[in-house]
């Protein structure tokens, strides 16, 4: 089975200010995503998601180990062209239409007029926005907002959707709209890492998950074999596996 994203031992330390020591946001992480499935990226605050995103991306560079994307090593500009990638929070320019900021992303993409057309017409399409396209960004609920986020993402026909807290502050139509966005990208053939804590959303549409604390994997695997294996929904492993102790009643 192809795998798409590979990590091995990667290790990222941030340099301390001054007299403040070096923190370590990940440690020694090795994990893979296969091409074609819903990877689930889970962890608290604070627990390296991000930043291993963030490594993917190419905005943070490893201090060890290795990362690739689709058998080449992220810090190779060609391993990040098939990559489309959603924000946990998005800024766009209020004034503009979704349709402008489509055409936009289009150019940077180099897209020509023709594919541009094309490109947008469909992802209005897919995400529900085609009547509302000409309408500034300003006007658009929270869930809108995040669809027109996703269109984006998917301007460039990616083969690797990253997508940070997707569903983050969306009611439950927008997150149904989300979850069922996930799927039909899956069904096309897409492969999607994202990280959440819905972890009900999760435990729906994801094939595998890795959960992580203070930077290193703690579990991996099938979310059906560890709901099997530790006899509870993914909400309770998360909590058993960070260490969650909740507070005693007197």
């Amino acid at each position: 089975m192809e795998n798409v994203v590979q990590l091995k031992n990667l290790r990222v330390e941030y340099r301390g200010r001054g007299s403040q020591p070096a923190k370590l946001a990940v440690n020694n992480l090795s994990l893979a995503v296969h091409a074609g499935e819903v990877f689930g990226f889970l962890g608290p605050n604070g627990a390296g998601k991000t930043t291993t995103m963030n490594v993917l991306l190419g905005f943070v560079n490893a201090t060890g180990g290795e990362a690739r994307l689709f058998g080449v090593n992220v810090r190779d500009p060609i391993a990040r062209q098939r990559i489309g990638y959603l924000p946990e929070l998005t800024y766009y320019y209020k004034f503009l239409t979704a349709e402008e900021i489509l055409r936009f992303y289009a150019k940077i993409f180099g897209l020509t007029q023709s594919e541009s057309n094309k490109r947008i017409e469909a992802l209005l399409k897919l995400v529900e926005l085609t009547e509302a396209a000409k309408r500034p960004i300003k006007s658009y609920s929270k869930g809108m907002q995040q669809r027109v986020g996703l269109a984006q993402a998917l301007i460039n026909n990616p083969d690797l959707l990253i997508l940070d807290e997707p569903t983050s502050g969306l009611d439950p139509l927008g997150r149904m709209k989300v979850r069922q966005l996930i799927q039909r990208l899956k069904n096309e053939g897409k492969t999607i890492l994202f990280s959440s804590h819905e972890l009900g959303e999760v435990e729906t549409v994801c094939d595998r998950v890795a959960i992580v604390d203070k930077g290193e994997l703690k579990v991996e695997g099938r979310v059906t074999d560890l709901v099997a294996q530790y006899q509870c929904d993914l909400e309770k492993i998360f909590l058993n596996v960070v260490g969650y102790q909740p507070e005693s009643r007197s």
